[in-house]
């Protein structure tokens, strides 16, 4: 019985889970959130282990050419700095700004030359990307890019040369070009961030070695080494290696990180317990029935890769506005050497031509979205809300419902006493004091609550009682000596152990407690029961305001959990939620979005635990919290930093936003070029009107100054949630239940 760690059955009964569900719920268990008792552990390893280690290759929105944010920092420093003598020493460049360039030596080859490697270096990412555009027939930023680089450069040459006499000095304007899109990729990828590590965060779940009983003796091997039917030793805060089935001992089980069960799970000789939960009590050994990819961990791997890669084919606004110029330049570019060669000057088609197809791709495009980016990302950063996908700015505008987790999101994955009721032979006070004083010992979440609450009551925190030989019972509760008195404090098993029953006067109000899904411990002093206390995870605040503004917005608010029906449905009622969705297990909810997002309904997962990556994944927009799991995070595209659910509001006003920004910078890009292209396509020559080169390159970098100042705009929206939806006074004194305060 001496076990210096968490005890169990402290709650009221709960219902079975519906048919077809594994019984994920504990009856009477303590209700608690692994996400705080884990990320409490010290993990065992660091590495993730081999027995995930399928291979699952995900691609991230920012890969571009499959070149990284690194590289193309390293492209622009270097093509910056080759573009400063280019510019400079460009005779096109001089006669516009009106300076003289140096005569020195060799001065007249160092635009070609340096001109030359800035195309093959720094150009190299968008003529690979092109490449890939052309196999996969689906032109875009980069095609448009790489054909506007290239006709510049095959241009400048053919003027270095001096071949057939055209004058198309291009090299400073090749430079410009790359170094500015450069940058514009560079700052995209930055704001992007790596978002491909849910895989490495699931398999880091599990433990490097497991202890294998063998002849009655253990002995420690890779979990690697783990066959179907070996006997593995479980130790109490240790995770289990791999599925299986407890064939010795029982103990209560964090399961949260995979099932969502907010309270520890008793398991007993028989029940099956799940790779990657921890046994919080007890010392247990376990038949192995799966291993590697067969276990409920590598399924919930693969659902996460799976949702990832579906996620990932969506086109960017920009792409589909770089297709588009792409035909559009082309399509001009061929009229307008046709038209001028019919009109008998062929050297002015040459000269059209070229011009259309370089100003095609203004630097105005190549920075509309990623300056945006980059700007909502700082602006979201002080926020507290961090953006790793640019899609998501582009899908939360249109989200329909909000599809929150239970436990550690809208509540704080913390107990407290929330009820205290007492006979008449005690106090309030003085059950509090003799409750803590027994509980004092154990590591327990509840009994750090009731210790916590004791401390807070006026009367029972002057008691000073102290608990002596301190036992602790899996799935019953806690025995100590108080003031000369045997205190029991448990759930409904230990009433039964003892053949209690609880006065009537107790029991009216216990109901109703149990009633909206809180556990019930009763205090038994000498065999007899003298009170009881409710417990329950606290609903934050913030959630209520958070629900209402949604509503306001017209965004329908549902929650999921793998909480037993009744706490679900009282927490939803509380909060005024549109839909609950209670006791499911990880790969359904995956499936509740799916069946969401069949109903027509664009759907934002917030979440914080394993059991929501798959969910986070596949949502249109997957908002984790970011005291949660580094598997949540690393599955979602929002991460939210403070675990105010309110921060949701602040993602939807800066996805608004920037959807606009963004908009108004494409507008203003691809209307440049509508306008300049047919200018330098010459539709206007017959009225004395032709746009040389010069000119449209000065008009480029006009709407790159335009586009980057309005991008600036951004700075100005406030995204403060207390302001978006502020918080009601009755909302924080009814925190903890609706109908539950602690006298």
């Amino acid at each position: 019985m001496n076990t210096p760690h968490h005890h169990g059955d402290h709650h009221g009964d709960h219902p079975a889970p519906e048919a077809g569900h594994t019984n994920l719920t504990d009856q009477a268990g303590h209700e608690h959130h692994a996400d705080t008792d884990t990320h409490g552990q010290a993990m065992p390893h660091e590495h993730p282990h081999s027995a995930l280690d399928e291979e699952h290759q995900v691609h991230s929105h920012g890969d571009h050419a499959g070149h990284s944010t690194a590289m193309f920092r390293k492209y622009f420093w270097w093509s910056l700095i080759l573009s400063v003598p280019v510019v400079f020493f460009s005779p096109m460049f001089a006669d516009l700004l009106g300076y003289s360039i140096p005569e020195i030596p060799g001065a007249y080859w160092i635009p070609p030359v340096l001109g030359t490697i800035i195309f093959v270096y720094g150009g190299s990412p968008f003529l690979k990307g092109a490449m890939t555009e052309l196999k996969s027939r689906q032109p875009g930023m980069m095609l448009l890019i790489a054909m506007a680089i290239t006709v510049a450069f095959l241009a400048s040459w053919v003027t270095t040369l001096e071949i057939g006499g055209f004058h198309l000095d291009f090299w400073w304007e090749l430079a410009l070009l790359v170094t500015i899109m450069l940058l514009g990729h560079w700052l995209e990828m930055r704001a992007l961030g790596a978002a491909s590590s849910a895989l490495d965060a699931l398999a880091a779940l599990l433990p490097d070695e497991a202890e294998k009983v063998e002849d009655g003796t253990t002995r420690t091997v890779a979990i690697s080494e783990l066959t179907v039917d070996d006997v593995v030793l479980v130790r109490a805060g240790a995770r289990v290696p791999a599925d299986g089935t407890i064939i010795d001992g029982a103990a209560e089980f964090d399961e949260a990180m995979i099932t969502g069960e907010s309270r520890p799970v008793f398991r007993d000789t028989g029940d099956k317990v799940v790779a990657g939960t921890v046994a919080t009590d007890n010392t247990v050994r376990v038949r192995v029935e799966a291993t590697g990819g067969d276990t409920a961990l590598a399924g919930i791997q693969r659902m996460v890769a799976d949702a990832q890669e579906s996620s990932s084919r969506a086109q960017a606004l920009a792409d589909r506005a770089a297709a588009f110029l792409f035909w559009f330049a082309l399509i001009v570019a061929l009229i307008t050497a046709v038209v001028w060669t019919v009109l008998g000057s062929p050297d002015d088609a040459v000269v059209r031509a070229v011009t259309v197809l370089i100003i095609a791709c203004p630097h105005a495009l190549g920075l509309a979205i990623p300056l945006v980016i980059a700007i909502s990302t700082e602006r979201a950063a002080k926020s507290g809300v961090l953006i790793k996908d640019r899609l998501a700015l582009e899908r939360m505008r249109t989200i329909d419902v909000v599809l929150f987790d239970k436990t550690g999101t809208l509540t704080e994955g913390a107990h407290a006493v929330t009820g205290v009721v007492a006979a008449d032979a005690v106090t309030e006070g003085e059950l509090l004091a003799l409750a803590a004083a027994a509980e004092a010992d154990s590591e327990h979440p509840v009994a750090r609550a009731i210790v916590a609450a004791a401390a807070a009551h006026p009367e029972a925190s002057r008691q000073h009682m102290r608990g002596e030989n301190f036992t602790a019972a899996s799935g019953r509760g806690v025995r100590a000596r108080v003031n000369g008195s045997d205190i029991v404090v448990g759930g409904p098993n230990m009433l039964r152990e003892f053949g209690l029953t609880p006065p009537g006067e107790i029991t009216d109000t216990t109901s109703s407690w149990t009633g909206r899904g809180a556990g019930v411990l009763h205090v038994v002093r000498d065999g007899e029961i003298i009170g009881a206390v409710a417990v329950e995870d606290k609903v934050r605040p913030e959630s209520r305001a958070a629900v209402r503004a949604l509503q306001r917005h017209g965004i329908k608010v549902a929650m999921i959990t793998g909480d037993a029906q009744q706490v679900a449905q009282a927490v939803g009622r509380d909060l005024g939620i549109d839909e609950v969705f209670a006791e499911v297990l990880p790969q359904d909810k995956d499936t509740k979005v799916t069946q969401l997002q069949d109903r027509g309904l664009s759907v934002a997962m917030v979440g914080d635990g394993v059991n929501d990556a798959p969910a986070l994944a596949r949502a249109e927009v997957g908002i984790a919290i970011g005291a949660g799991t580094d598997v949540a995070m690393e599955s979602a595209g929002v991460v939210l930093a403070s675990d105010d659910p309110r921060a949701v509001l602040s993602m939807i006003e800066l996805s608004r936003a920037s959807y606009r920004k963004m908009v108004q910078n494409l507008i203003w890009a691809t209307g440049y070029n509508i306008v300049a292209v047919p200018l330098a396509a010459g539709v206007l020559a017959p009225i004395g009107i032709l746009l040389p080169p010069a000119a449209a390159a000065i008009l480029m970098s006009l709407s790159t100054i335009i586009v980057a100042l309005n991008a600036q705009l951004l700075r100005r929206i406030d995204l403060d949630p207390a302001h978006l939806a502020p918080t009601d006074r009755k909302d924080e004194h009814t925190a903890l239940s609706p109908a539950a305060t602690v006298h």
